[in-house]
């Protein structure tokens, strides 16, 4: 970890005292306290990228999956705002962002959400509310990354990486998980989506499975997002509700919904 990263930290540590004192949803109060923050596009992967991966829990630009994982890290400490250890947030981090905790390469990156999704079930952080609240399934097929690895450093450069990710991607494809289409989710939401749970929207582009994610917010009686937008190019809380949100994108199908487990 280098003094940058060190240094914005701890900077993001302290970002989250005020939390400490309030008797709230730790996941929403905790994404609070991202609100404003730059938006950039692939964080994690600087122009001076080493080809080793190493953890990176710069916080001061985020992507969609950054934040949420950034979120889910901070909740999942044992102490919160002033009190809680960088140690327990960087240990955090790692075992919500590489599979089963392990860093061995851009690979071990849960860069599918489906995948993603599934390691935190797997490893008793996240519990997959759609799969017990809602019928309606979907069946995986991802090969996204494997067939455009032009748009990825770490795959243009190594025909092992783009392997190694096709097994992944074929191992997830086939898989059966249960979703919310758009169409049944009303304004208001659901009684069962609460404030601070996970929203990843699903995707109809070929070969990808989630298209965005951010964390559940009612607004005025509808459930928002409070996500980072590319559009805006912050964190914020959306004031068009989720709904609308989905309504107006053709390629998002319908969201899939997970909530932080902690001991």
């Amino acid at each position: 970890m280098n003094m940058r990263n060190l240094l914005l930290a701890a900077a993001f540590l302290t970002a989250a005292a005020p939390m400490a004192a309030q008797d709230i949803n730790l996941m929403l109060g905790n994404a609070e306290t991202f609100i404003g923050t730059p938006y950039a596009v692939h964080p994690l992967d600087g122009d001076d990228m080493l080809d080793t991966e190493e953890l990176n829990y710069m916080c001061d630009e985020v992507d969609c999956t950054t934040l949420v994982e950034s979120v889910l890290a901070m909740s999942l400490c044992p102490e919160q705002g002033n009190d809680m250890k960088e140690a327990d947030f960087a240990q955090n981090l790692q075992k919500v962002r590489y599979r089963d905790g392990k860093i061995d390469g851009f690979t071990s990156r849960l860069h599918y959400i489906s995948d993603w999704i599934n390691n935190g079930v797997r490893n008793g952080f996240l519990t997959d509310v759609t799969a017990v609240s809602s019928p309606h399934t979907m069946k995986l097929s991802v090969n996204y990354m494997s067939t455009h690895p032009e748009q990825y450093k770490q795959l243009a450069r190594s025909k092992e990486n783009v392997a190694k990710m096709r097994a992944y991607e074929q191992a997830l494809t086939g898989q059966t998980v249960h979703y919310l289409p758009k169409a049944q989710l009303p304004a208001e939401g659901f009684a069962w989506i609460r404030p601070g749970d996970i929203i990843a929207i699903t995707s109809a582009t070929p070969g990808m499975d989630v298209a965005h994610m951010g964390i559940a917010i009612y607004v005025k009686g509808s459930l928002c997002l409070l996500h980072a937008s590319s559009k805006a190019g912050k964190v914020l809380v959306d004031p068009v509700p989720l709904t609308r949100m989905l309504e107006s994108n053709k390629d998002w199908t319908g969201i899939r919904v997970v909530r932080m487990k902690k001991d």
